[in-house]
């Protein structure tokens, strides 16, 4: 059996080496604030405004398409509308029948997470020339449309455990491996803008310590 007294011994050596590296790494990150004047710090909070200017221009213009909501097209033409309007659509295929109303509750969910993505269903059974087109022969089916064009779809429930006890969290990985979805629940301006709030908050904390030093 080992010793404890050199297992303890390579442990605090271990967290040592560790401890160390993390210091040399905020010494580099303090040494490259130190680096930046107020012309610096100014361009940063331009370029973060301007950011913040087009991810807010961005969310109007989803909003205006209908992103946000789960809403139901009635006709084959406000398909190829729908797909031709937003970057990234799941359209759902559905009938009247339980397995079709569960995927109605998750999307309904995901829609009002997922700005980035619109969300709408379509009765399949209404709709022959669009499920022949795009071999739709299970309901429920999603096609999940990139740039206008049906670039994947989930059949069924097959790849969700094959039960409708799915969750809406599966629902999303699913959707997210095909980058319909952002993976973690936010969007792409969510994410952006959490990482502007951020920088902008660490630029200020910079200006006023430097600040106190004068």
């Amino acid at each position: 059996m080992a010793d404890p007294s050199v297992i303890q011994q390579a442990v605090e050596q271990q967290v040592l080496t560790v401890a160390k590296v993390i210091e040399e790494q905020l010494d580099d990150e303090i040494s490259k604030l130190d680096r930046l004047d107020d012309d610096d710090l100014e361009r940063l909070r331009e370029q973060r405004l301007a950011q913040m200017k087009q991810m807010a221009a961005k969310r109007q213009q989803w909003l205006a398409l209908g992103h946000g909501d789960y809403q139901e097209i009635h006709s084959e033409k406000d398909f190829f509308a729908v797909a031709k309007a937003s970057e990234r659509v799941v359209c759902h295929f559905y009938r009247e029948n339980w397995p079709c109303k569960v995927v109605d509750k998750h999307l309904d969910i995901l829609a009002k997470q997922h700005l980035e993505t619109r969300f709408v269903k379509i009765h399949a059974e209404k709709s022959p020339f669009l499920t022949e087109r795009l071999k739709i022969v299970m309901l429920p089916t999603l096609a999940l449309i990139k740039k206008g064009k049906v670039d994947d779809y989930v059949v069924g429930f097959d790849e969700l455990g094959a039960t409708d006890e799915f969750s809406t969290e599966e629902l999303e990985e699913r959707l997210a491996r095909s980058s319909i979805v952002m993976a973690d629940g936010q969007s792409s301006l969510d994410r952006s803008r959490e990482t502007v709030r951020r920088n902008v908050r660490q630029s200020s904390r910079d200006s006023d310590s430097n600040s106190d030093d004068d």
